[in-house]
């Protein structure tokens, strides 16, 4: 058997048929599942939706969240809950969950990664797959919370849950339970199985700058001016227009980038609001020291950057074909194509094959290693596309 893998799909209004319905199309035509991966809607009562999804999956270890919008092999969608199915004679998963991480992200994901590794009960684990509230808390740091008990060599991918784009609270699944601002994750076993593609296709524009002043995900100064500034020079707007137009509506199109060393792909945040003193704070960290520059994104190179993920992931199975593709997708992407959001999505079929199975959500954040830069610590991204794949 090796590895297979099913979606099941609904759009039924009321929580409890469309968590049932959803969960009996994933598990119909498969005998031992191992793994359920469940992303909805916020619209949904998200208790009811869990419970309806034990209901028929029973034990089956579970993790997932709310999103910003789903994603399956048909397409993208609203309203909706898509669940996928594992099952594997090669693959076992540990579900677990680092609590809430309100007041110590850090914390959380250190957590994860102990109980994950506790419920391994000594065999290694070799990739996590980790699902964050960033609402509450710094995503960034949840991150390095896992690795800090991994080490750095760790390969950890996942996403930051969404809100159907209200951001007011997201939810996180773990083992039937709803747990609002959590971190959860899923350990996988199975050297080999799981690799991923990384990539944004966001191009520079204007010039270099420097972070002079930052605390965590609050920019305070860009060259020694408020960090504002680096709007202002390219586009003439003053700091308090941008603070009648929400900064995060610009951003989504002239997000910023900040050069990693080693590496050809720039890290790129998002910049959400700006206060009366023209620091912004961002979608995660921005160190001071950091080189910066505006960026810009179109769909022909969205689209070229997610057919490349897809390429490197596919690439990373070392000739094996994939069972299943999982895709953390940056809800400001979906907002730069529009109604065209779904042609990223047939581009990276067009690498995989229409054949394989897909689920994936539109999140607030991204979770994967840098591969361009040959380094496999992971971080936190804003506004790119990770294409996870599953070996047969």
């Amino acid at each position: 058997m090796s590895t297979k893998a099913t979606v099941g799909f609904s759009q039924d209004a009321n929580a409890k048929k469309a968590g049932n319905g959803a969960c009996s199309a994933a598990l119909e035509n498969l005998k031992n599942a191992k793994l359920l991966i469940v992303f909805a809607s916020s619209s949904y009562n998200q208790e009811e939706l869990v419970s309806a999804i034990k209901e028929i999956g029973g034990d089956i270890p579970m993790i997932g969240c709310s999103t910003a919008g789903e994603i399956t092999d048909s397409g993208i969608h609203k309203d909706s809950v898509a669940i996928m199915a594992i099952e594997s004679d090669e693959i076992n998963f540990i579900a677990a969950d680092g609590g809430s991480i309100n007041s110590n992200p850090l914390g959380a994901g250190a957590r994860l990664a102990k109980e994950i590794i506790k419920k391994a009960g000594g065999v290694g684990v070799d990739a996590v797959l980790m699902l964050v509230d960033v609402l509450s808390g710094n995503g960034a740091d949840a991150v390095r919370g896992v690795r800090s008990v991994t080490g750095d060599d760790m390969l950890i991918i996942g996403g930051a849950a969404g809100d159907n784009f209200e951001f007011k609270q997201t939810t996180q699944y773990c083992n039937n339970q709803a747990l609002p601002s959590s971190i959860v994750g899923a350990g996988i076993v199975g050297s080999k199985v799981v690799a991923v593609g990384v990539k944004h296709g966001w191009v520079p524009i204007g010039t270099v700058m420097e972070i002079t002043k930052s605390e965590g995900a609050v920019l305070q100064e860009i060259n020694g001016k408020p960090a504002i500034y680096i709007y202002e020079e390219y586009f003439g707007k003053k700091a308090e227009e941008l603070r009648e137009e929400p900064l995060a509506k610009m951003a989504i199109t002239y997000p910023l980038g900040i050069f990693i060393e080693g590496s050809k792909e720039m890290l790129i945040r998002d910049a959400i609001t700006v206060d009366e003193n023209g620091a912004m704070t961002c979608a995660a960290e921005v160190p001071v020291g950091s080189k910066v520059r505006l960026m810009i994104g179109n769909k022909e190179e969205a689209i070229k950057a997610a057919k490349e993920a897809a390429e490197k992931a596919l690439s990373g199975l070392e000739g094996k074909e994939p069972a299943a593709a999982v895709i953390f997708n940056c809800i400001a992407r979906q907002k730069l194509f529009g109604r065209h959001a779904n042609d990223e999505i047939e581009a990276i079929k067009s690498v995989l094959g229409k054949d394989v199975p897909i689920i994936g959500f539109y999140t607030y954040g991204e979770i994967a290693p840098f591969n361009e830069a040959n380094v496999l610590s992971c971080r936190f991204h804003n506004e790119t596309v990770v294409v996870m794949v599953i070996a047969k």
